[in-house]
């Protein structure tokens, strides 16, 4: 009889846990792992091109159905190339069991091929990163591994050397305990003493994150009794936005000007599950609260009245029964007329461009929105990708948004739409790719192909680095370093074997997001979009009016006043 080795011991294990999928690039350290899979038949190796890709893939796995995903990288610059997708998903708080391959563990510290030191490398993007060093610690540590990536919701990796991979391990099948999430609630007195200070106030603001997760209703029901006005962060959107009276949009650089008054108008925010980054647009007056399952979040932002510990969930179901209903609803009432007026402010630029011309962005993304159904599944890319999806994309408690929304990563989402397609074969999935973005990771498209994973990948593709353009021109700087070369990307496709199509009139957008979306296998629709195409933040500060005025002055001294022509054009309809 065969012995049963560590790789046997950890592809059981991860079966046993209900893992269907480990996404990677395979490599002579990773052959025992590979040997085992076979055995077991229950996981999918996952082949990417490229180990980012894998690591990204593997987020959104995570992210859309709240499991466990795994991905692996070969000893060296195999697992190297796993670490920035690795940030993304520990910054998300996705549970991602990491596998990087080592080389033989009789030749660590003496600068054999390929040597590198994980366990040092990706400390700063996971909870838990440990060396193994005898077959007899695999057990135990590999358990740790798994709880830590669920329980503490980030990353683990375990440092496998291909040599001990491959040595005797437990001869007993492997068993795991899956734990239900657990709610965490504050002391009642700390609820009683929130719900003193919501009471007496005037004006409440509610800022939903992802923390919201499973809470829609509750939140709902807590803004009815205070009042509030409810304003969402990016990662918050799909989960609070819809069957929403009290929506008025998000805040921040890509927000709404109705998100960013309710805020800086209020006596109290309550924060929800909420790690809006962006200091400036804390209000300076008023009494701030914050709710949330980690400690550690507390005050991070901004200075509290108030913090409390607890899941958003249970926290507010407990909090409700202590408050008194606000009979006044002028502070609500203008916070919703005020987002129904920028809602119509925005999508009075989501319109067709004149014949030949360049198709505006915002157009593009709300026919997008409107051809999609209702359970599908968005990655946006970093940059105007994520600002049009954010403005224009509806959300409705079934559909789903991913992006690199804490880590600000290019490249994210193609990899990511692979991940979220894997763990949902039957549902649409579309990629909001920037050329940019999509241009970094452009062989794992293949990997679309070659796994039969049918995502349509969406091209906005405007030929520039569109948000760091933007960027420069708010600080006054001429937009250069940041134009890219005319590329067909439908042609590109084409000549990879995936259905593609190139729209570069408004009237043909329609006819082929349809036929894309229709399409049995993946599919790729390179969209020529305008590259003048301004996103205005909910507030002009003196600096960025006068950054603009700047910009505008030396593009026209540098002979580039047809630009400000077009820009003009573009952005004043």
């Amino acid at each position: 009889m065969a012995k049963t080795t560590i790789a046997d011991y950890l592809a059981k294990t991860l079966a046993a846990a209900g893992v269907k999928r480990i996404w990677g690039v395979t490599g002579d350290s990773l052959n025992g792992l590979a040997f085992s899979l076979d055995q077991v038949g229950s996981i999918r190796w996952m082949h990417t091109r490229h180990e980012e890709a894998a690591a990204f893939a593997a987020g959104a796995d995570a992210a859309s159905t709240g499991q466990l995903a795994v991905c692996a990288g070969s000893c060296g610059p195999g697992n190297l190339h796993l670490i920035n997708g690795l940030y993304d998903c520990h910054r998300n708080q996705q549970p991602v069991l990491a596998i990087a391959a080592h080389i033989p563990s009789t030749e660590i510290g003496l600068g054999y091929f390929q040597e590198t030191h994980p366990t040092e490398i990706f400390k700063e993007c996971s909870h838990f990163a440990e060396l193994i060093v005898n077959a007899s610690q695999f057990p135990r540590v590999l358990e740790r591994a798994m709880r830590t990536a669920i329980e503490q919701r980030g990353v683990a990796v375990i440092v496998l050397p291909g040599d001990i991979a491959l040595s005797e391990g437990p001869s007993l099948s492997p068993v795991w305990n899956q734990t239900a999430p657990s709610a965490i609630l504050p002391p009642d007195s700390e609820l009683t003493k929130l719900a003193t200070m919501l009471n007496d106030c005037e004006a409440v603001t509610i800022m939903c994150g992802s923390g919201v997760a499973g809470a829609h209703d509750e939140v709902v029901k807590l803004a009815d009794t205070l009042g509030a006005p409810i304003v969402h962060a990016l990662r918050g959107k799909q989960f609070i936005e819809y069957d929403n009276p009290f929506d008025v949009g998000m805040t921040g650089l890509i927000g709404f000007s109705s998100g960013y008054h309710a805020m800086m108008s209020c006596d109290v925010l309550l924060l929800l599950g909420c790690d809006f980054p962006y200091r400036p647009f804390y209000p300076p007056d008023a009494k701030v609260v914050q709710i949330d399952w980690k400690g550690s979040q507390l005050g991070k932002r901004t200075p509290l009245a108030m913090g409390l510990v607890g899941t958003v969930k249970e926290t507010v179901a407990s909090l409700l029964p202590k408050l008194k209903r606000k009979d006044d609803r002028t502070f609500v009432d203008m916070a919703t007329a005020h987002y129904e007026e920028a809602r119509r402010d925005l999508d009075e630029l989501a319109t067709p461009s004149d014949p030949g011309a360049p198709i505006h962005p915002q157009y593009l993304t709300r026919m997008i929105d409107e051809a999609a159904g209702d359970d599908a599944i968005f990655t946006a890319d970093v940059g105007t990708p994520t600002l049009w999806a954010a403005r224009y994309l509806t959300m409705n408690g079934k559909r789903q948004l991913h992006g690199s929304f804490n880590h600000g990563s290019m490249a994210n989402a193609m990899p990511q739409a692979l991940g979220a397609q894997a763990a949902h074969p039957g549902r649409l999935v579309v990629s909001l790719s920037g050329d940019g973005g999509l241009s970094m990771l452009l062989g794992d498209l293949l990997t679309a192909r070659q796994l039969d994973l049918p995502i349509k990948v969406i091209v906005y593709n405007n030929s520039l680095l569109g948000f760091v353009s933007m960027e420069l021109k708010a600080g006054g700087y001429l937009d250069t370093n940041v134009d890219l070369s005319k590329t067909d990307f439908a042609q590109i496709a084409k000549g990879a074997g995936i259905f593609s199509l190139r729209v570069e009139d408004s009237e043909e957008l329609e006819g082929a997001l349809k036929q894309a979306f229709a399409h049995q296998g993946p599919a790729l629709v390179d969209v020529v979009t305008d590259k003048h195409e301004l996103a205005m933040p909910p507030t002009i500060e003196l600096s960025q009016a006068k950054g603009f005025s700047l910009y505008m002055l030396r593009a026209i001294l540098n002979g580039r006043g047809d630009e400000i022509v077009e820009l003009v054009k573009t952005n004043l309809r």
